[in-house]
């Protein structure tokens, strides 16, 4: 092995906590996993990484109970298992907090933690409330949440319920004599940087007492807060590495297949803005943020950051005219604009894509070729009557130019990839006959490095040929390296404006000032 490489970790002498020897899981001819081989010890942090379609969620579905193996073998605590149900999963120890929380929202924090292991807190079929609270809060005490055992579910914000979700896990633990093995499927990908480092805090503070299977396509994540990490690619474990010596770029070396020679960024295809100033906004004022004034060049990429509730969010829904303003002024190439509606948006170049894609974003129901002509219904119509081998034809043709890996233009949108799907939200708005504004609401969210490398490159591409970038981060990193500039948000207000260059970057530090 060269010095470029990671290297593998060292083999413990402990026990592991669940073992995993030669698993395969096929779905007709598709194999999902082959021959997976890995062992997750006591007391540590197991990071898991790989591309959308690695295998990674078909293994956390045969951890937890989900599914199960065609051969292979899984051993916990050195006694062989296998899981039929959830239910058998989490009786014996094991628990997942999912990526699309699974808490019941309309009853008590306390219910969802003990839901289906409830033991000494129901009798004769009744609730001990009392106990059932005691319980509870001691799995909270254990996450450090401030949240109340009686609180009802849906009115915590997303960063808390999480908690709830890992307090949850926590609790199948209660009663065996064995440290419970607890599976995060991207618990970070909504949550912001403080809410983040509350839960890596947790995370180092519950695996004194529990083993955790950490995945996450956030790279920087996994190198902070796993002691192991198993990369996956077309369903087998392509490597074993010990973060304390590896980089970003390694990791996606071997997540991919290849070197990542300018940077997953992709700031080798940046270009430069023109002087020309595309969107002019005023002293705008709108739900969650006031007297907002930017202008934005042609071709340039801005960059907005905050926190939740900073205001950058309901901006960008006000300029695609989703909200109301209540005051203030947008100029499109000088020219004053009203965006009452997002009918009035689109008709003057303004695109938007969504942060939740599946819900907002996209039909999942739907055709690929529908769902990238839904929005510019001339494009493929004539005298208003549609053409159905004219959508056919767009869609073929930004398949080919996006690299979308899809059955054909026929297929439906659920059974993409997230990357690839993001690609076709891309692409609706990528065939509008005149965008000049693309405001993008963390396109990246929930995306494999790979994936993220292909949208970044179709984000210069579209500012190379003019068109002016709005972009919600979802990470610094994101914010400071995909940018011409960096544009501040805190309390509804901006606080603060960075030039991005190569060899002029802003810092994370001078960032976060700005931001809380």
């Amino acid at each position: 092995m060269s010095a470029a490489e990671p290297t593998v970790a060292q083999t413990s002498t402990e026990a592991p906590a669940l073992r995993l020897t030669d698993v395969s899981k096929s779905f007709g001819v598709v194999n999902a996993l082959t021959k997976v081989s890995l062992e997750i010890r006591p007391r540590e942090v197991v990071g898991l990484i790989g591309e959308n379609g690695a295998g990674k969620s078909s293994l956390l579905k045969i951890l937890s109970g989900n599914q199960t193996a065609d051969s292979g073998t899984m051993e916990l605590r050195g006694r062989p298992v296998t899981f039929s149900s959830i239910s058998q999963a989490m009786s014996n120890g094991v628990a997942m907090v999912y990526q699309e929380q699974s808490l019941l929202p309309n009853v008590s924090v306390a219910e969802n933690i003990l839901l289906g292991n409830e033991r000494g807190a129901v009798r004769d079929g009744f609730y001990r409330w009392k106990q059932m609270h005691r319980t509870a809060q001691r799995h909270l005490d254990e996450v450090k949440s401030g949240v109340s055992p009686s609180d009802i579910t849906d009115t915590l914000p997303f960063a808390q319920r999480q908690m709830v979700e890992v307090a949850k896990a926590l609790a199948t633990g209660d009663g065996s004599p064995y440290d419970p093995v607890i599976l995060l499927d991207e618990p970070t990908s909504v949550l912001e940087s403080g809410d983040i480092e509350t839960l890596f805090s947790v995370i180092r503070r519950v695996k004194e007492h529990a083993s955790i299977v950490f995945v996450s396509h956030r790279l920087e994540e996994v190198l902070e807060i796993c002691d192991r990490v198993y990369v996956m690619r077309d369903g087998e474990v392509v490597a074993e590495v010990d973060p304390a010596e590896a980089d970003v770029d390694q990791l996606f070396r071997l997540m991919v297949g290849r070197d990542l020679t300018s940077g997953y960024f992709r700031e080798d295809l940046s270009t430069e803005p023109t002087p020309d100033v595309r969107l002019a906004i005023e002293s705008l004022t709108g739900p969650g943020f006031s007297d907002v004034s930017l202008g934005i060049n042609r071709g340039e990429i801005v960059s907005i950051l905050g926190v939740q509730d900073s205001g950058r969010e309901n901006l960008g829904r006000v300029l695609f005219g989703a909200l109301p303003a209540a005051h203030g002024s947008v100029r499109i190439d000088g020219e004053r604009v009203g965006l009452r509606s997002t009918r009035d948006a689109v008709a003057r170049g303004i695109g938007y894509l969504p942060s939740e894609r599946k819900i907002d974003g996209a039909i999942m129901g739907m055709s690929v070729a529908d769902n990238m002509t839904l929005a510019h219904p001339d494009v493929v119509s004539t005298l208003g009557v549609m053409r159905s081998r004219r959508v056919r034809e767009v869609a073929d043709e930004w398949i080919r130019r996006l690299a979308i890996k899809t059955s054909g233009p026929a297929a439906e949108m659920v059974n993409l990839s997230g990357g690839n799907q993001q690609k076709v939200v891309l692409a609706k708005w990528m065939l509008a006959p005149d965008l000049r504004v693309l405001i993008l609401d963390t396109p990246t969210r929930g995306l494999d490095v790979g994936a993220k490398s292909e949208v970044y490159a179709i984000l210069h591409g579209l500012a190379a040929k003019g068109v002016s970038i709005i972009l919600l981060a979802d990470s610094l990193e994101e914010g400071i390296y995909v940018s011409h500039r960096v544009i501040t948000m805190a309390d509804g207000k901006v606080t603060g404006e960075f030039t991005s260059r190569p060899g002029n970057r802003p810092s994370r530090t001078s960032l976060i000032e700005r931001m809380l």
